[in-house]
């Protein structure tokens, strides 16, 4: 256990912070495997919406800090890539 009131601060600090991000973490994987789902269907219109969704949420997690902002892009690249991949099918 902490010794002092700062230590003990810091490491209540420190939970709520990890909750945070496991939260916003579980949120990026729900969205990315949303997108997946019509993706494998074949179904281009809710693909499109899901990947806007997905792109939206990635963005969140990156300005939040719990994403870095080039893992942010190349998550939402690797999206699109499949996207266009079944645009081009």
């Amino acid at each position: 256990m902490p010794n002092t009131k700062t230590a003990l601060k810091r490491m209540k600090k420190a939970e709520v912070r990890r909750q945070r991000n496991r939260h916003v973490k579980s949120q990026v994987k729900t969205a990315i495997k949303r997108f997946e789902e019509p993706l494998m269907q074949g179904d281009v219109d809710a693909a499109r919406e899901k990947l806007l969704y997905a792109s939206k949420i990635i963005d969140k997690a990156s300005a939040k800090g719990v994403l870095h902002k080039n893992n942010a892009a190349r998550k939402k690249s690797l999206l699109a890539r499949k996207f266009n991949k079944l645009i081009a099918s």
